[in-house]
């Protein structure tokens, strides 16, 4: 993974200065209001209780699933009409997939010029879920600052994406809209403006995959959660280095009131974090376990069953809006691609079947939107057992709300040195994640005059591209 440099400083784009002034309005108003006297950062925690948009009377959650490492999508979805699969086959060499062995897919709408597409015999699952409506591809996706083709990406005529082809920067565009060294995501974003549409704002973003920039906030906080429940304060409840005492201590900590900022602050985000864990654990064990089946054995499984679980219990939590990260990696394949690409397809498939059907159980299936990203796609030419890093792919979007069975966006040439290629069958993106983030956007109950509080490029792309949703 590579390290950039230093970064110089950057002017904050126009869209977030405006917002971070209403931030600051709003929290003023409500500490004033609140007859609080005290340092504009005393409290993290009551920045993220006050300042948040109106509420809503339904419920929506969204689920980024992101593979880490560069999910290989010429081996996700590859041409299946004879001509294109020739073409590809050829490119690939000893990397591309039989003809006979892929799952043809039948779109409700056809695709330009007789081309025909399939997924990876691994995808079975959601091949069904394409086949029923329930899941489309997007074609072509990938971080863009303004709509480019080939001549200006060639001329350096328009802004290019900062370090191309680097996994942490690209993970990070991906996750921010923003360069690497962002310190809030659009999941984070989308969290703020219905912070005050949950009872309790700490679990509007929730990350079951670790620490990442898409679900940091200005406001909002990724709550952080394993695959089996919340993490709790083991040194609170239980003793800490075997002292009683100690733990006695530390509990302390949590209820101490101090007229220093930092220390309150520490007390404040000790209580939130105690708090949120006996929150989220009851409401856990008050729902009714899920009858959906998820394999124990898949780690993308059991982060999506925690997931389902979440939303299972959003009553007792008090929530209405949500925004879920989970993550599966390994995808970084320059060696060994035929050996483990599949097994990890395979995982994805299983996974997001089982969390459809859990969505489906739970009568939440038309208000749970999810979709994979990753950090790029990769190059359509082969390097003898794997591909190298690319820019644009191609991914899934799946839900009961969602206007499946269809391919979205712009379908590349199979080709090396063609129309849509940067060198080595690197696609250029012809949609960007800001439309693909806008979109999802819309159907959450984002309204347009707010998007770009969340997506601060979004006005440099069209908003109205993707019809990802039916009426949206």
């Amino acid at each position: 993974m590579s390290h950039p440099p230093k970064q110089p400083i950057r002017r904050v784009p126009q869209g977030v200065a405006n917002w971070q002034r209403r931030a600051f309005l709003r929290r003023g108003a409500v500490w004033s209001a609140a007859g609080v006297a005290a340092p504009w950062a005393l409290s993290l925690a009551a920045m993220g209780e006050a300042a948040a948009a109106g509420p809503v009377d339904d419920y929506k959650a969204l689920v980024c699933v992101f593979l880490y490492g560069a999910n290989d999508h010429a081996n996700t979805v590859v041409p299946y009409d004879s001509t294109n699969h020739s073409a590809y086959a050829s490119i690939r060499a000893s990397l591309a997939t039989p003809r006979d062995q892929l799952l043809g897919l039948v779109p409700r709408t056809a695709l330009p010029s007789g081309a025909q597409m399939a997924l990876a015999p691994q995808l079975t699952g959601l091949k069904s879920l394409f086949d029923e409506g329930r899941l489309g591809v997007l074609l072509n996706v990938g971080p863009l600052v303004v709509p480019t083709t080939l001549a200006q990406y060639n001329a350096k005529s328009v802004p290019l994406p900062p370090k191309l082809f680097s996994h942490n920067d690209q993970q990070s565009i991906w996750q921010s809209g923003l360069a690497e060294g962002a310190t809030s995501g659009w999941g984070g974003r989308l969290g703020d403006l219905f912070l005050n549409s949950n009872a309790t704002s700490t679990f509007t973003c929730m990350n079951v995959s670790g620490n990442a920039v898409f679900l940091a906030g200005q406001q909002a906080m990724a709550y952080q959660v394993s695959s089996s429940g919340a993490v709790k304060l083991n040194a609170t409840t239980n003793r800490a280095f075997g002292s009683t005492a100690v733990s006695q201590a530390l509990q302390a900590l949590t209820q101490a009131s101090s007229h220093h900022w930092l220390e309150a602050e520490h007390a404040s985000i000790m209580r939130r974090a105690v708090t949120a864990e006996a929150q989220l654990s009851a409401g856990l064990a008050a729902s009714p376990p899920l009858g959906t089946p998820f394999n124990a054995a898949n780690p993308l499984a059991v982060q999506l069953q925690m997931v389902a679980r979440t939303i299972a219990a959003r009553q007792a939590l008090g929530t209405r809006r949500q925004v879920f990260l989970v993550s599966l990696g390994g995808f970084d394949l320059h060696d060994n691609l035929l050996a483990q690409h599949p097994a990890l397809l395979a995982n994805v498939s299983e996974a997001l079947s089982s969390f459809v059907a859990a969505t489906t159980e739970l009568g939440v299936a038309q208000q749970v939107t999810t979709f994979t990203a990753s950090d790029f796609g990769r190059t359509l030419t082969s390097n003898g057992d794997g591909s190298d890093h690319g820019w644009g792919a191609h991914h899934f979007v799946a839900g009961g709300a969602v206007n499946g069975g269809r391919f979205w966006g712009q379908l590349p040439a199979t080709a090396v040195g063609g129309p849509d290629d940067v060198g080595q069958g690197r696609l250029l993106p012809t949609t960007s994640v800001d439309q693909l983030g806008m979109a999802l956007a819309r159907w959450f109950g984002v309204p347009a005059t707010e998007l770009p509080l969340v997506f601060p490029k979004g006005q440099n792309f069209d908003q109205n591209t993707l019809p990802l949703f039916t009426g949206v």
